[in-house]
């Protein structure tokens, strides 16, 4: 099989002739730049700066060159911005703390404070509020604290409208065009699966709740203030969702003018449900605010296109997935095992002809960080040999791959996945 019939075999439920393996094709799938530069290393691949497709999770770009040697078998048609707010093109050079060179896009532009804290504005605008913050020695990004975190939450000021306005847009011409260019070019000159990296639709994500790409974010922006709305407030979550839902449904439209069926995969949203122990909100608050927009979402899809539709939820969601698979969603990511009530044998028993379960393979918490490459190797084979059968897998992380990770680690994992 090619790469791209392996992929479209693992999604319609049928054995591939191998595992399907995904090494950055998403910003749920990805490696720390720092990590991909020694990994480049112990392959014996020339060394270079590494560019940053993601830069809130510093996430590097994975070349031709490392698809390649460790048998990666799909590539992300990924947008012409980014996270927060600038595009990826007239690349700078940069240095992350442990010395890794990497190549930020030429919006990047940020403070560094006298403890070495480095604050970063959203569209490269120095007449904004920083966006994200990294102490010293950090390897990503986190939201920083601006003037909207301050918001007391008072009903008489709840305008959903006015506060989200600029944090959800119609597509552009030139999106359109850059989509249309890249997937041409990745459906006629390579083989390999493809994941169109839309997104639009992370309803409440709390990633994207605080406002990264937005100058001057209003409402309610602070995360647990976010959760607590959800039931004080539902109506305003409600419109918020209503009007995102409204531009996802446009977006979608304008990328399946531009890339007809050359994609085999659409990323919808990354918005987190559960945690280490349980889920983040009831199934209640799931049914009656996330699930009705999820499903008009994932129905225009499944009407318009051949697509499947990818969703990234960490955490112990075992008790959402009926509800997942009734609003239609196809590919489930990141398998986060070592979470409460997420075993592998559970999981592939009991939805396994529901979803295509993309991740899982190795814990990121531990087993790939901490353990010696005789136990990443036998995790990752554990795995696979419960998750492979009649199709319905792609091998990844359980999440991206991050920073300090030893890269014999790494090549154990691919070694299991290619299974040798």
């Amino acid at each position: 099989m090619t790469s791209r019939e392996r992929l479209i075999a693992a999604l319609n439920h049928q054995q591939p002739d191998r595992v399907v393996l995904d090494l950055g094709a998403t910003s749920q799938t990805g490696i720390n730049a720092s990590t991909l530069y020694r990994l480049r290393e112990a392959l014996g691949l020339e060394q270079h700066r590494i560019r940053i497709i993601e830069p809130g999770q510093l996430l590097g770009e994975v070349e031709e060159d490392v698809r390649k040697a460790v048998g990666a078998d799909i590539v992300g048609l990924w947008n012409i911005g980014n996270f927060y707010g600038y595009q990826n093109k007239d690349w700078k050079p940069w240095q992350m703390d442990d010395g890794t060179p990497v190549w930020m896009g030429g919006g990047f532009e940020y403070d560094q404070d006298e403890k070495g804290t480095k604050w970063v504005y959203p569209h490269g605008n120095r007449s904004a509020e920083y966006c994200a913050m990294m102490p010293a020695g950090g390897s990503f990004f986190d939201a920083a604290p601006r003037a909207a975190f301050d918001f007391e939450l008072d009903e008489s000021d709840l305008t959903p409208l006015e506060d989200f306005k600029d944090d959800f847009a119609v597509m552009s011409d030139e999106e359109a065009r850059h989509w249309e260019t890249q997937s041409l070019h990745l459906y006629q000159d390579t083989d390999y699966g493809i994941v169109g990296m839309l997104g639009g639709g992370s309803l409440g994500d709390v990633a994207v709740v605080p406002g990264p790409a937005v100058d001057h974010p209003r409402g309610i922006r602070r995360v647990e203030d976010w959760l607590m709305a959800q039931v004080m407030y539902p109506d305003y979550i409600k419109a918020i969702f209503r009007y995102q839902t409204d531009i996802m449904l446009k977006n979608l439209e304008i990328y399946h003018q531009a890339v007809g069926e050359r994609i085999q995969v659409v990323w919808i949203s990354g918005a987190d449900f559960g945690n280490q122990r349980g889920l983040m909100l009831s199934k209640q608050t799931f049914r009656e605010l996330y699930k009705p927009f999820y499903k008009e979402i994932n129905d225009w899809v499944h009407k318009n296109t051949t697509w499947k539709t990818f969703y990234h939820t960490c955490g112990a969601v075992y008790d959402l997935l009926d509800d997942f698979a009734e609003m239609g969603l196809d590919c489930l990511n990141p398998v986060q095992l070592s979470a409460d009530g997420m075993g592998a044998k559970k999981l592939k028993e009991n939805y396994g002809d529901k979803f295509t379960f993309w991740g899982g393979g190795v814990d990121t918490q531990r087993t790939l960080p901490f353990g010696t490459p005789e136990e990443v190797y036998q995790q990752a084979r554990e795995r696979i040999e419960i998750f492979e059968k009649d199709g319905g897998f792609v091998f990844n992380t359980i999440h991206n791959i991050v920073a300090n990770v030893p890269a014999e680690n790494l090549i154990a994992m691919y070694r299991a996945a290619r299974g040798r």
